[in-house]
C-alpha cells in the first residue's frame, strides 16, 4: 500500500500490514523484554538520548543483550523517522528477549529483537489540558519494587491494564495505582504530582513507580520558577485534599488531575501552579536544542 506506515524490526524495514513477530518471540509468550515511549515535536526528538539510557538501564535490570550500541540505536530511530516522512510522532521502542522455545528459560533465546514503531497516539481528549482528567484509584495495587516493579519500563504492563480495565469501567478517563502499604505509586502509564500551598510532591521512585523523564523535566523547570519540589509518600487522602494535582508523561505529557473517585480537586479547573508549568512545558518541547534532531 501507498504512504503505508514502514516499521523497523531488526534492522530491516516492513510495511505496518507485514510487520510481524514470531509466536515463539518471549516478548509475546512472556512479557520478556523493555521498551520505551518516545516523542517526536517538529522535527526534534524530544529527549531522545534519555530515553534510551532508559531502555538500556531496563534492559540491564533483566539481563537482557541488546544487539545495538546506544548510537546505533539512536540513528535507528531517527532512520525510521525519515523512513515514514515524520516530523512529529510517537515512537514505540521495543526489545524483546526475541526467539526462543515454549519454555521460561532466556537461553533458549540467543538474540533479542529490537522493533520501533513511529506512528501517532491519543491518550487524552483534545482539551485535557484546558479542563483537566477525572480518575480513579484502582483495587490493583502496583507491583512492589521486589516483583515486576515498573522501575523496568518491561513488555509486562498487566498490572496497568487492569488498573485501566477498571477506570473504563467506571468511566474514568485514567486510574491510580497504590502500592503495599497504601501509599500512591503512580497512574497506569503516568507520574503523579499534587500541590499543596503552593509547594509540589510527588511520590519516590520506592513505592514502585517509574523514573520518568518527563516527571524530571517538570522538577527542573518548577526549579526554574523557585517553586519548591519535595519526594515523598502520597496518601489518597493528600491527593483528595490537594489545592492542584496532575499526571507527567510521555504520552500524557502534562494533563491536570479535576477529580479523584469523585471528589473534586481544588476547584475543579487547573490550577496557577499547574497552568505556569505547562505554559512552560510547551516551551521546552518547542526547543529544538531538547533532543535531537530528525
Amino acid at each position: 500500500m501507498d504512504n503505508e506506515l514502514q516499521i523497523y524490526i531488526d534492522g530491516k524495514f516492513y510495511p505496518k500490514s507485514e510487520a510481524k513477530v514470531s509466536v515463539y518471540d518471549h516478548g509475546f509468550l512472556y512479557g520478556d523484554g523493555v521498551f520505551e515511549g518516545i516523542r517526536a515535536y517538529n522535527g526534534v526528538v524530544f529527549k531522545l538520548k534519555e530515553h534510551i539510557d532508559r531502555l538500556y538501564r531496563s534492559a540491564h535490570a533483566i539481563m537482557l543483550t541488546i544487539p545495538l550500541t546506544k548510537q546505533e540505536m539512536l540513528q535507528a530511530v531517527l532512520d525510521t523517522l525519515r523512513k515514514n516522512k515524520m516530523q512529529n510522532s510517537y515512537i514505540r521502542l521495543v526489545v524483546s528477549r526475541g526467539i526462543g522455545d515454549l519454555g521460561l528459560d532466556p537461553r533458549k533465546c540467543p538474540k533479542a529483537s529490537v522493533i520501533i514503531i513511529t506512528d501517532t497516539i491519543q491518550c487524552k481528549a483534545s482539551n485535557a489540558q484546558e479542563t483537566g482528567i477525572t480518575t480513579i484509584f484502582s483495587w490493583v495495587q502496583r507491583n512492589p519494587v521486589n516483583a515486576t516493579t515498573h522501575e523496568i519500563k518491561s513488555l509486562n504492563y498487566l498490572n496497568s491494564i487492569l488498573a485501566k480495565l477498571e477506570a473504563n469501567a467506571y468511566g474514568a478517563d485514567e486510574a491510580m495505582c497504590l502500592e503495599s502499604s497504601g501509599c500512591i505509586a503512580e497512574g497506569v502509564g503516568e507520574n503523579v504530582f499534587i500541590v499543596k500551598n503552593g509547594e509540589i510532591f510527588t511520590p519516590p521512585t520506592s513505592t514502585g513507580a517509574l523514573s520518568g523523564i518527563t516527571a524530571e523535566v517538570v522538577v527542573g523547570l518548577a526549579a526554574k520558577l523557585g517553586i519548591k519540589v519535595a519526594i515523598t509518600n502520597l496518601t489518597p487522602f493528600m491527593l483528595f485534599t490537594a489545592d492542584e494535582a496532575f499526571f507527567t508523561g510521555t504520552a500524557m505529557e502534562m494533563t491536570p488531575i479535576r477529580e479523584v473517585n469523585k471528589r473534586v480537586i481544588g476547584d475543579g479547573k487547573p490550577g496557577v501552579v499547574t497552568k505556569k508549568l505547562v505554559t512552560e512545558f510547551q516551551k521546552v518541547i518547542a526547543d529544538p536544542t531538547q533532543g535531537t534532531k530528525i
